[in-house]
């Protein structure tokens, strides 16, 4: 199964929080999932990075199966920035990442729960 893992959870690994790097390992470990980012979020990665986390984090994103921006997920993801956004504040990213769950199939794990209020999206807090 697919397993879309957030941004924010791999911010956290990368500046040596120790619970992303156990759940990180912990979902690695487990055989259960395949470990998947859209290509908006390892490009927010690559964004934030600081100089000296290149290497690690080059490493961390080689583990991951990337899966590209679409015509079909930019589609999807209009449709739910457009009803979500008003009543939570969704950021257009966050509507990419949930298209891309919906169409990829799979589950979300993140630590903002908020930020995905789709009843079609499998959202799991990270821990």
């Amino acid at each position: 199964m697919n397993a879309f893992i957030d941004s924010d959870i791999l911010i956290r690994h990368l500046r040596g929080k120790v619970p992303a790097t156990d759940f990180l390992r912990n979902i690695r470990r487990s055989g259960e999932y395949q470990l998947c980012l859209g290509a908006m979020q390892r490009a927010e990665i690559l964004f934030f990075m600081r100089n000296n986390e290149k290497d690690l984090t080059l490493s961390l994103l080689s583990f991951f199966r990337i899966v590209s921006v679409t015509q079909e997920i930019v589609d999807q993801a209009g449709i739910l920035f457009r009803k979500f956004n008003p009543s939570h504040g969704i950021d257009p990213n966050d509507a990419i990442l949930a298209a891309t769950t919906i169409i990829e199939g799979g589950q979300l794990f993140t630590l903002n729960m908020k930020h995905y209020p789709m009843p079609d999206v499998v959202v799991r807090k990270a821990w």
